[in-house]
């Protein structure tokens, strides 16, 4: 699956932002036929970075959501500056 195809936009509410200060996270929006898998590659190639976990919901409204802790040598707040969500 193409990167592009299976992150579908970054989140940033108040409870992401928290996690990315906290946790080293980031939250994305992505395609409901996306794996963990699928999501850890996309988010290593499109943002140059390491991620450790990859933990997915899907939502009420029907959406996939991906939680992505990344490796501790990267921080999420530096990914988000770059994505313009922080």
């Amino acid at each position: 699956m193409d990167p592009y195809e299976v992150i579908l936009y970054p989140l940033m509410t108040e409870s992401a932002s928290l996690m990315v200060e906290r946790e080293n996270k980031l939250v994305f929006i992505v395609n409901l036929k996306a794996t963990k898998e699928d999501v850890k590659r996309a988010v290593e190639e499109l943002y140059e970075v390491k991620v450790e976990k990859v933990n997915i919901v899907i939502t009420p409204k029907g959406q996939k959501k991906a939680f992505v802790k990344l490796h501790p040598e990267y921080k999420a707040a530096d990914v988000a500056i770059k994505l313009g969500i922080l």
